[in-house]
């Protein structure tokens, strides 16, 4: 890390944290383009839940491989080119006339852009030069900043949509993403060697542990759970809203309230992660998610009760990204964290994939949401489950950091 960095650790987290603002709240407002583009160039929700589907996949696919990188070269300079591609992306998507032109930008482009300007590049940073006593804390603080966005670009969104439809929408949103290129520097530095906690380790010795870990291995079959459930409701979310009968302002208004509450429930969870057992936090998070979701699909569908859904999912939103990075800094330590925090964060994007993607297909065949709300209820369950058995413990013995 450069010299600022040590001197001032926090300004690393306040420089992650304002990149993943404007990445993740760009990217949460995909959704209320749903119906303007499906109307407008003659698509169906199926083939606008593909395009974000692929962009899911893709974002999860090149993790592991943007991680790397990251852990070598240092996660500023593969930042500063993600937000290029980025705003290159939401320019394609501006000019798309046809369902391959948006699976090319939003799917393809995108998805790559934001492997490299999210929480993996991020929070390999982060990891490196916080003390370790407060490392949860300052993953919770980096991961508040995607809802901050939330909260704040995608009112923006929708109010840049209604003046502007959705074309011109995107390209101001490039200009917006642009600012991450800046932003990077204020991450930038080569991890030294000097760094690594523990006995030194190589890239195939890490991955070899990592194989062998149960608890890894429960890990990733968690974090698909939550990604199935971000990418269903963040994506089709307003359209269901819309279609029982509700103002479109109704959709924005749910996500920014879930970009609200999640900055609480980000920040919360990682300063309890520093103090309680990380598994069972998430193994909480999960369970609650299911309940919540049965306690809205059996009352009656209003403002209200649309409005109190989007809070309380806000809370339990991503709470799960600082203590799922802080177990696989438990497990091996920060020298390859991007890597291996890439690899449960591929499940996630795997889980994000079937959530965009069949979601919508259901509903084309369907009618309705009803299999995706179900789906949602019963893997909520099940990650309460696999969470409970997993310990932070690596296979190789680490000194405290």
């Amino acid at each position: 890390m450069n010299a600022l960095a040590r001197r001032n650790p926090w300004l690393v987290v306040a420089c992650g944290a304002f990149i993943v603002t404007l990445a993740m709240g760009v990217r949460q407002s995909f959704g209320l383009f749903m119906r303007p583009i499906g109307l407008d160039i003659g698509i169906g929700r199926d083939m606008f839940g593909l395009a974000i589907a692929f962009q899911n996949l893709l974002f999860g696919l090149v993790q592991p491989f943007i991680g790397a990188l990251a852990d070598k070269h240092g996660a500023g300079r593969i930042t500063a080119v993600g937000a290029l591609v980025y705003a290159a992306g939401l320019l394609t998507a501006a000019s798309a006339t046809s369902a391959f032109g948006l699976h090319l930008s939003f799917g393809v482009l995108i998805g790559l852009a934001m492997s490299a300007t999210t929480f993996v590049t991020v929070l390999g940073a982060v990891g490196r030069v916080v003390p370790a006593e407060k490392r949860t804390l300052a993953f919770g603080l980096t991961t508040a900043g995607g809802s901050l966005g939330q909260f704040l670009v995608v009112p923006a969104a929708q109010g840049l949509l209604s003046e502007l439809g959705w074309r011109s929408a995107l390209i101001v949103m490039a200009g917006v993403v642009s600012l991450v290129f800046v932003l990077a520097a204020g991450i930038a530095g080569k991890p030294p060697e000097a760094e690594e906690e523990g006995p030194p380790q190589s890239l195939s010795a890490a991955l070899a542990e990592a194989s062998r870990h149960r608890g890894y291995w429960l890990l990733n079959a968690g974090f698909f759970v939550c990604g199935f459930h971000i990418a269903f409701i963040a994506t089709h979310f307003p359209a269901y809203l819309t279609d029982k009968g509700l103002d479109a302002k109704v959709g924005a208004m749910s996500l920014a309230l879930v970009g609200l509450f999640n900055i609480f429930g980000s920040y919360l969870f990682g300063a309890w992660g520093d103090r309680w057992r990380k598994n069972y936090l998430l193994s909480g998070i999960y369970t609650a998610r299911a309940l919540l979701i049965v306690v809205f699909v059996s009352l009656p569908l209003g403002n209200v009760t649309a409005l109190a859904f989007a809070a309380g999912i806000g809370f339990l939103w991503l709470g799960t990204v600082p203590l799922t990075s802080g177990l696989v800094t438990g497990m091996f330590g920060v020298r390859y964290l991007s890597m291996l925090y890439g690899i449960v964060f591929l499940s996630h994007q795997v889980g994000s994939f079937f959530g965009a993607w069949a979601a919508g297909y259901a509903y084309d065949l369907t009618g309705n949401y009803d299999f995706a709300w179900g789906a949602s209820i019963a893997l909520g369950l099940l990650a309460g489950l696999v969470h409970l058995p997993i310990r932070d413990e690596g296979l190789v013995a680490r000194p405290a950091a």
